[in-house]
């Protein structure tokens, strides 16, 4: 298998976002990366993640949700990093983009968040329930999705670290008030970025797995 990359520009608004768009030949799937605050598209925890979806033949599309100039005003300012409703405007954007790329256009979508990007990624899924079939959350801040969260249809998956304890308590709060089908796994040892040894293969093998059952 054959992994075609691609670097793209994302319109948006009025705004243009840089992205990496990366689909082999017989590939019908895209997971849409939303990162955290103070992360981009050049992650290397995201980017490791996404390779290994893409060896499990399911396409990637790693972008960033703030523009260049956003992203410094954001160094000082952190207004962007909360803004988690701009956040998930921008990745309906995305998708929009990709329901409409020749390349992409008819595939199943999925989200996969970190972060606050995972509280992006359900606000997304809640208004393109047609569109998401699966959401994926590493170490998320979906609490901070609340209000949206009966609306998701997606199945999703949320990911947290044993000793990311007060995630973990926000996570249960917010799966309390989703209606779709969800599942919480606390991954022993890991820490909220989840940087010890072979944490990271475990958030990648459990995320690809749940992809693979539910992007069809």
């Amino acid at each position: 298998m054959i992994n075609r990359e691609a670097s793209v520009k994302i319109p948006v608004g009025n705004i243009v976002l840089e992205g990496d768009l990366t689909v082999a030949s017989g590939v019908e799937s895209v997971v849409l990366f939303a990162h955290g605050s103070g992360s981009s598209r050049l992650s290397p925890r995201n980017q490791y993640v996404a390779k290994e979806f893409n060896k499990a033949k399911i396409g990637t599309l790693l972008f960033d949700l703030l523009t260049g100039a956003e992203e410094e005003r954001d160094t000082y300012t952190a207004e962007y990093r909360f803004n988690i409703r701009l956040l998930a405007e921008r990745l309906i954007g995305a998708t929009e983009w990709l329901k409409k790329n020749p390349q992409t256009k008819g595939f199943a979508f999925g989200y996969f968040g970190a972060s606050t990007g995972a509280a992006a990624a359900l606000i997304g899924a809640s208004k393109l329930p047609r569109d998401i079939k699966a959401v994926v959350s590493r170490g998320g801040r979906p609490d901070l999705a609340m209000d949206y969260l009966p609306k998701v249809a997606a199945p999703t998956l949320l990911l947290v670290g044993g000793f990311d304890t007060e995630v973990i308590e926000l996570n249960r709060q917010a799966m309390a008030r989703m209606t779709a089908e969800k599942k919480l796994v606390v991954i022993p040892g890991a820490t909220h970025l989840f940087e010890e040894r072979g944490k990271l293969e475990e958030v990648a093998k459990a995320s690809k797995d749940w992809f693979l059952r539910y992007l069809k």
